[in-house]
């Protein structure tokens, strides 16, 4: 079944023995995604663009309150007055607060732009998420069997229905300590299918998940430790490699950071005592 956020195209294909084919492939879909909010400033409504991302269309909504909340902008869906798509192409969400609600323009300006391969530009110490108030997680949240870690990876991909037929989109899911999935986004950027995931749990009210795993498909990077955070999850898992700053803002913050999840085996880069080995 061809999916609404892929195209099909004509490729040459060369094979081991050097013969050519022509074969039909199906690409994942990549397209700017801007983010405007509506506010309140000084008794007038203003309306700012305040990102760009690159990003497979689909779940816009989450992904735009997702990026909001974890950048410390919104904190509350109940300051949301409407969502919508305001262009023919949906490329344009427009994020409308409530009247009244203090925005920090400053940090609005800080002319956001994110891309599918390093997400947002422009942090420059773990003080700063400091001053963003990132929560430090509390050491009372469920422990996890290893055993439970080993098993997420296979339960991701068999629920990525569009890398099954593209090869070329990351995932972020959500599970609960036993390993059952609660959610999962899909999408050519690490930190755009993060945000989804994030951004949906935002909208029905479940921040923070203290007793919830995030598990990513690629390597864990500095800016999908510091959304895990702001959600208030304590484990975050990778298939790849995490960072040098990642595992430092892990450790810094109280996240148990996993990576290499995959192959029944896995690194603890952070906080292991969360993990029960035995």
């Amino acid at each position: 079944m061809i999916q609404s956020h892929t195209i099909q195209i004509p490729v040459n294909k060369i094979n081991a023995d050097g013969a050519l084919s022509v074969a039909q492939d199906f690409l994942a879909i990549e397209e700017p995604l801007e983010i405007r909010l509506e506010f309140s400033s000084e008794n007038q409504r203003i309306t700012q663009s305040i990102s760009i991302t690159m990003r497979t269309p689909g779940n816009d909504f989450d992904l735009a309150l997702g990026f909001l909340f974890t950048e410390g902008i919104i904190n509350n869906p109940e300051h949301v007055n409407s969502i919508k798509h305001c262009d023919a192409q949906n490329n344009i969400v427009k994020i409308s607060l409530q009247t009244g609600l203090t925005i920090d323009v400053a940090r609005l300006q800080r002319n956001f732009y994110t891309s599918s391969s390093c997400g947002v530009c422009g942090k420059t110490s773990i003080e700063a998420l400091q001053m963003n108030a990132c929560p430090t997680l509390l050491k009372t949240s469920d422990l996890v069997k290893a055993k439970t870690i080993h098993l997420l990876p296979e339960k991701l991909r068999e629920e990525q229905s569009v890398f099954d037929s593209t090869g070329g989109l990351h995932a972020a899911g959500l599970f609960d300590t036993s390993g059952n999935l609660i959610a999962l986004r899909e999408d050519v950027g690490r930190h755009n299918a993060v945000d989804k995931v994030i951004g949906a749990q935002f909208q029905n009210q479940n921040l923070p998940l203290p007793d919830k795993i995030l598990l990513v498909s690629g390597r864990a990077s500095f800016e999908l430790v510091q959304k895990a955070l702001m959600a208030g999850i304590p484990i975050l898992a990778a298939v790849g490699a995490p960072s040098s700053l990642a595992v430092e803002l892990a450790k810094n913050f109280g996240m148990t950071l996993t990576g290499f999840v995959r192959d029944q085996r896995f690194n603890i880069y952070s906080h292991a005592e969360r993990i029960i080995t035995n």
